[in-house]
């Protein structure tokens, strides 16, 4: 008998570790393919080891606490389209991401996302195979860590 995958909410608190120790707010979109994360002041360049992106992260929704400045090596670009048809070259990082005491690694693209919502989306890409998302709920997994400040999501 398969295991069971464990159930998440449309939101949750999430660890990408290689970038930030500090957890990102993200929604569950099953409705993108692709994961993105709030980047700014986003630069890329071609270096002897590869093309790497530059940018800065604040992973605390409307706040510039724990800011700062990244470099990652880029792994691909991808065109995405945005739920209102604009189509937008990114940049694709390969990381590991963190929910509660899960760490898988994913693709992420770079983006503004200063308009929306969510300084992370996490697309179908990166949950298939892993869990099932329970729209009406959220923090299924990770509701204490806002409250205790915990990073570490296990």
């Amino acid at each position: 008998m398969a295991k069971a995958k464990p159930v998440i909410g449309w939101r949750e608190w999430v660890v990408v570790p290689e970038l930030s120790a500090i957890p990102i707010k993200a929604k569950i979109d099953t409705g993108a393919r692709t994961s993105a994360l709030h980047a700014f002041d986003l630069s890329v360049d071609e270096r002897s080891e590869g093309t790497w992106a530059t940018f800065e992260i604040h992973p605390t929704q409307r706040s510039l606490a724990h800011r700062s400045r990244v470099s990652y090596p880029v792994h691909a670009f991808r065109n995405v389209k945005s739920s209102t048809g604009h189509s937008e070259r990114r940049p694709v990082i390969r990381t590991v991401m963190k929910i509660a005491g899960y760490r898988y690694r994913i693709d992420l693209t770079l983006t503004s996302r200063d308009e929306m919502g969510f300084r992370m989306l996490l697309g179908r890409a990166a949950i298939r195979r892993r869990f099932v998302v329970d729209p009406g709920s959220s923090f299924l997994l990770t509701k204490t860590i806002k409250e205790t400040g915990d990073s570490t999501t296990s």
